[in-house]
């Protein structure tokens, strides 16, 4: 039963919880048989764009005009790119650079996350070539040494890429060791599990298909609760000065 006019979804001048009860679908230009659930875009005051695309069999979505990172969720995707095409199952990721032509088909239901933004060149850096690979296939590592928090970093870290994508996995009773202040902003999505999370001064419980933005220097905190792991997949920008973008 829905509890009229009552949801843990907020918005806050630095951050958004929304939660799958207040999820709007709409379809989005080069998808067809395909709704997009967008989370963040620049309208909330983000630099980045980041949505949960559900594909019905037979769905589609063309390429984009910018640099784009894919997820999958649920089911298996065909990326068609530099005229091959390779399959991506639950758990597989791809980056395209911008410019790239491709195209995403499911043959059945399928679910994804996407992460668009417009690429900030520097000097003598050359742009980033296009990665398909797996969450399995990457190594991890614990996030200051503790074990019980491991971070699988998606994507290089090096100065071609002005943006990283990462999973983090944390063990029942693990929390982040200290509240962050920065100026990187975030996307995160919810995969497994559920905790409290700090963001600002409000304390939320979060669980497996929440999302949370937070803008440069939200306070945010996170620890996990229950008898299962808790993990979530996380954006931030990246390997860029902070006056990056700021001047027209």
């Amino acid at each position: 039963m829905h509890n009229l006019g009552q949801t843990r979804s907020s918005q806050q001048h630095h951050h958004l919880l929304l939660t799958p009860d207040t999820f709007v679908r709409t379809a989005l230009p080069g998808m067809r048989a395909c709704v997009a659930i967008v989370h963040i875009s620049p309208a909330a005051g983000a630099k980045f764009t980041q949505y949960t695309a559900e594909f019905e069999p037979g769905g589609e979505l063309a390429s984009a005009s910018v640099q784009r990172f894919l997820y999958v969720l649920e089911g298996s995707l065909k990326l068609e790119i530099d005229a091959g095409a390779r399959e991506l199952p639950t758990g597989g990721f791809a980056y395209s650079p911008e410019g790239t032509t491709h195209r995403i088909v499911a043959a059945k239901a399928a679910r994804a996350v996407i992460i668009e933004k417009p690429y900030h060149m520097l000097p003598l850096i050359e742009s980033p070539a296009v990665i398909i690979s797996s969450e399995a296939a990457v190594s991890s590592h614990p996030l200051n040494d503790d074990p019980d928090l491991q971070v699988k970093c998606l994507l290089p870290d090096t100065m071609n890429f002005d943006f990283a994508v990462n999973t983090m996995v944390y063990q029942p009773g693990a929390a982040l060791s200290m509240v962050e202040m920065h100026w990187m902003e975030h996307g995160l999505l919810m995969l497994e599990g559920g905790g409290i999370y700090r963001l600002g001064d409000s304390w939320y419980p979060v669980k497996a298909g929440d999302f949370i933005w937070m803008a440069p220097w939200c306070p945010q905190w996170f620890g996990a609760i229950g008898k299962v792991p808790a993990k979530y997949l996380i954006y931030k920008d990246w390997n860029r000065h902070p006056l990056a973008g700021s001047h027209p």
